[in-house]
């Protein structure tokens, strides 16, 4: 199945489908390479890798795929000069920035024919980043996991404004997406793709330890909660640290005493260490739709299936008497 859009053609891509770029559930080859070969774009989220390691995924995606792929780069990482020249040195086909303005990266990866998308949160920043240069815009909605936008507006709201603010610009829609129905959705707001993270997590090719996707599947959509609003703030599952920040906040407590709970907790402590309690549990709200662990590739062909069945369900126009006389005659 192809489903032609002005994200598809840009990327060379058949399903208008993009995993997100999540750090260490997509920081390595495995789930990447799974969406990308299976006709929608994997994401390597090189955020927590060390350099050697970002490079072996990305020659290991490159042998086992013909197909696009990108690698996602906080901009503001630790090192982060360091990464772009080792991705200018690898010429990846896509890369998506995000944290950062598109001046630091845009002179160097566009002489390479790479694509480059940016990731924005509101209008103008999406207004800066196409007069920048850049070949399409990722708008992440207030439902999104790990980071979303300060003002936490919804992908409903924020992707139609993005999209009537820069209607020449592709645009993938990310944040509450996990199926088809979603996808539909996406597209029907003027994007040209919608961008899946959470759904991605629940897959047999995610880095991630299993107690924390047992978390995501006994999910319910009211089961995440937004911590840390001005010290780097996150959507998580609810957990004991979720659930003591959150208190800790309400309580008007200390900035630094407030930072210093915050950074006592890692997502890396969740993902790795299976540390469901006092880990930082990154999910979108949509870990509530969530209901089973697939593998990336089958996980991609039924979100096609689902749009198609979606569409074709979806009610037709049907004129008025009135309008049906004025058809026929004219």
């Amino acid at each position: 199945m192809r489903i032609e859009t002005s994200v598809t053609r840009l990327l060379g891509i058949d399903l208008p489908i993009i995993q997100a770029g999540m750090s260490w559930a997509s920081s390595n080859a495995a789930l990447p390479l799974a969406v990308s070969q299976a006709g929608g774009l994997g994401v390597i989220a090189a955020g927590p890798m060390y350099r050697d390691d970002l490079a072996a995924a990305i020659d290991e995606v490159r042998a086992g795929t013909a197909r696009p792929f990108a690698v996602n780069l906080p901009l503001y990482r630790k090192g982060a000069d360091e990464i772009i020249d080792l991705l200018v040195e690898k010429r990846v086909p896509v890369l998506i920035a995000s944290q950062g303005g598109p001046g630091k990266y845009l002179h160097r990866f566009k002489p390479l024919g790479t694509i480059c998308l940016h990731v924005v949160a509101g209008e103008d920043h999406a207004r800066k980043a196409a007069d920048a240069g850049v070949d399409g815009l990722i708008a992440v909605g207030g439902e999104a996991g790990g980071h979303p936008p300060p003002d936490l507006v919804s992908t409903l709201v924020l992707g139609r404004a993005i999209a009537k603010a820069v209607p020449h610009m592709p645009l993938v829609l990310s944040g509450g997406f996990t199926d088809g129905q979603g996808l539909a959705a996406a597209l029907s707001l003027g994007a040209g793709a919608a961008q899946f993270g959470t759904r991605f997590m629940a897959s047999r090719e995610a880095r991630l330890h299993d107690a924390y996707k047992d978390c995501l599947l006994q999910a319910r959509i009211g089961d995440t909660v937004v911590v840390g609003r001005d010290l780097g703030m996150i959507r998580v599952l609810r957990n004991v640290f979720a659930d003591r920040m959150a208190e800790i906040e309400r309580h008007g407590t200390a900035e630094n005493i407030r930072r210093e709970f915050f950074q006592t907790a890692s997502l890396k402590a969740a993902a790795f260490g299976g540390d469901t309690q006092m880990g930082k549990l990154e999910a979108g709200q949509s870990a509530g739709l969530v209901s089973d662990i697939l593998p990336a590739a089958d996980i991609v062909k039924r979100i096609a299936l689902e749009y198609a069945a979606t569409v074709a369900a979806l009610p037709r126009p049907v004129p008025n008497e009135n309008e049906e006389r004025k058809l026929h005659a004219g």
